[in-house]
């Protein structure tokens, strides 16, 4: 038995595969969804494969009675999040579709997987396969696509200065690296060029390596970068912003990293820590370096300057 099962497991995994399910969502515990779903035990064709109205509770059972699964209780949180989630976002599942107003938190909550999945589940190893599968993706999709628009949907669109455009990802401080290059930018670094973007998921959005290297910047791998750095057009500045919504703003520690990892032979540095709203600034006031500037995006005209002898601009 324990062979049948490995390899009907495997099997459903590699249906996931086909179907064009994320790896988080083709291991063991996806696939023993699947052919909880299918209500497929080791020992039946995929011909048996039938359409049952389960809840995750249900499924779990199913696992450990036909599959020798015994998931711990609050492994259910993660089959719901990890697994039925996206297989409804795919179109595969089906939830409560004998009472579709039934309370998100009932305990009544059931699933069902779609018609269309079950008869390409009655196909699988035979001549008929290819063809249905082809057929249910171009009607279907695959989550992959669905997940990729949805992103595409939600992405931050950045229009640099010399008029090219970048998307970031939705989130983290990527709002206001938007708010950064459209309106700091266009005040107080008019017709500069754009070297770095950071991206809340990307690791960069935009990278200029030959216009750093080209100013005598080598920047190691793991060099922490900031959020923006962008080249002044009439001075020969680096302007190097910092982002802060749940991170911390360019203090002295900060400002002696960045002075070593950006440090040029003929580009000064210039310090921005950005702030969405002043309620955001208020409680980083005390950590702000000296000889840095601050910007609070809704006040976009306006620099706090934090002494030195000059306005924006690199220390001597």
């Amino acid at each position: 038995m324990s062979t049948q099962i490995d390899q009907r497991i495997a099997e459903a995994q590699w249906i996931l595969t086909e179907l064009g399910f994320p790896r988080a969502q083709r291991n063991e515990r996806s696939a023993l969804t699947l052919l909880a779903l299918l209500d497929l035990r080791p020992e039946e064709p995929w011909t048996a494969a039938d359409t049952p109205l389960r809840g995750i509770t249900e499924m779990m059972s199913f696992m450990r009675e036909r599959y020798d699964k015994d998931y711990a209780p609050n492994t259910r949180e993660t089959v719901r999040r990890q697994t039925i989630h996206q297989f409804c976002a795919a179109g595969l599942d089906t939830k409560n579709p004998d009472d579709p107003d039934r309370p998100t938190n009932s305990g009544k909550t059931a699933h069902q997987i779609n018609s269309l999945a079950r008869a390409l589940a009655k196909s699988y190893g035979t001549d008929a396969w290819p063809e249905r599968l082809a057929a249910y993706l171009e009607r279907v999709g695959t989550l992959a696509d669905q997940l990729e628009r949805q992103r595409q949907l939600r992405c931050i669109p950045v229009r640099l200065p010399e008029g090219t455009s970048v998307d970031l990802s939705p989130g983290g401080q990527n709002p206001l690296i938007q708010e950064i290059i459209q309106e700091f930018c266009a005040r107080f670094t008019p017709g500069g060029a754009v070297w770095h973007i950071g991206d809340a998921d990307e690791k960069f959005a935009v990278h200029d390596d030959d216009a750093f290297e080209g100013a005598g910047i080598r920047i190691p791998h793991h060099g922490k970068m900031p959020d923006v750095v962008v080249q002044h057009a009439d001075e020969s500045w680096l302007v190097v912003v910092e982002a802060v919504t749940s991170h911390g703003p360019i203090d002295s520690k900060r400002r002696a990293e960045l002075d070593q990892l950006l440090q040029s032979p003929r580009l000064g540095l210039v310090y921005v820590t950005a702030f969405a709203d002043r309620a955001t600034f208020r409680p980083y006031v005390a950590d702000i370096a000296w000889e840095t500037e601050v910007w609070i995006a809704d006040s976009p005209d306006h620099l706090i300057h934090f002494d030195g002898s000059r306005f924006l601009g690199p220390c001597d």
